[in-house]
């Protein structure tokens, strides 16, 4: 990568300095991390072993667990790394190769939300027809798009981003490497860079965000246009855990990006919870309140002994 900075490395002052803090937040993290993988790999295994979860909403449901799967994988492993040791060093390239993958996890994670927020749609809007519309091609196609306009917007911001010169201060109050982050250690102009942030942010996040809204919205009026009182319980049942994933991860991924970096600890809460907490909660969200996916593990379970 093209680079022209003095500094070679950047210092990741993230969570604590006291030695003792620091090793009850590697074993915090330690579990969390391994809570993610577990439940993420046991949503995927359980998807792709029973036949009756090979529908539209799960094979989204599996691309959001290998998604989440990703994007905790980004962050925490470094993390961990550094909770341990005493020079928490990160390269410029390492640094910038991170925030790549955080922001093009994150926006792919956008787009997977609001592709799911249509399904819902669909399904409840036009079951006879669901699986017509919902055929495998649409959501193959669905879902490579929406890795492909998150990793290109990611792509736009990383190389403007290399533009940017660090010839003097070193430390970043951050436990990961992310774009705003880094714009305060720049020594030369970073107004590009902001200004295509602040672009790609609004166009990507937020219009995802609103294109969710306007999702619901329509779900809201059909759902309202049932006479059956269980049809409406079952409807808003089965998007009750899309609308808890999706608050969970505006609620904190796109204030991260739209407020003012100053190290505060409002941004380490906001950066962990989309990072570290949110993919370990969405299996939990998905599972709990799907009785579908607890009958495919009662079948499974059958089945072995």
């Amino acid at each position: 990568m093209r680079n022209h900075s003095v500094v070679s490395e950047f210092i990741l002052f993230g969570l604590s300095a006291d030695p003792q803090i620091e090793a009850l937040l590697f074993v915090l993290f330690l579990v969390i991390y391994l809570l993610t993988l577990m439940g993420n790999l046991t949503l995927l295994l359980v998807i792709r072993a029973d036949s009756c979860l090979h529908t539209p909403m799960y094979f989204f449901l599996g691309q959001l667990s290998f998604l989440d799967l990703c994007h905790s994988s980004v962050t925490v492993p470094k993390l961990l790394e550094n909770l341990l040791s005493e020079k928490k060093t990160i390269s410029v390239e390492g640094c910038l190769a991170q925030a790549f993958f955080v922001f093009a996890t994150g926006g792919t994670e956008s787009c997977l939300l609001t592709v799911m927020a249509y399904d819902r749609y669909v399904a409840i809007s036009s079951p006879l027809l669901y699986g017509q519309m919902m055929n495998r091609q649409l959501c193959m196609g669905l879902v490579w798009g929406s890795w492909s306009v998150a990793f290109l917007d990611s792509l736009i911001n990383i190389l403007v981003a290399l533009n940017l010169d660090f010839c003097g201060a070193q430390n970043i109050h951050h436990f990961s490497c992310e774009l705003p982050s880094l714009y305060s250690l720049s020594c030369c102009d970073v107004s590009a860079s902001f200004t295509v942030l602040l672009c790609s942010s609004l166009l990507h996040f937020f219009g995802n965000f609103l294109l969710i809204f306007f999702s619901y919205v329509c779900i809201l009026f059909t759902i309202l246009s049932m006479n059956a009182t269980t049809g409406r319980n079952k409807a808003f049942s089965t998007c009750s855990s899309h609308l808890t994933a999706v608050i969970f991860f505006y609620g904190s991924g796109l204030l991260r990006y739209l407020m003012p970096n100053l190290g505060s600890t409002q941004e380490l809460i906001f950066s962990l919870h989309y990072s570290v907490v949110t993919p370990m909660l969405n299996p939990v969200i998905y599972s709990l309140k799907n009785k579908e996916v607890k009958a495919a593990v009662r079948r499974i379970l059958r089945k072995r002994v």
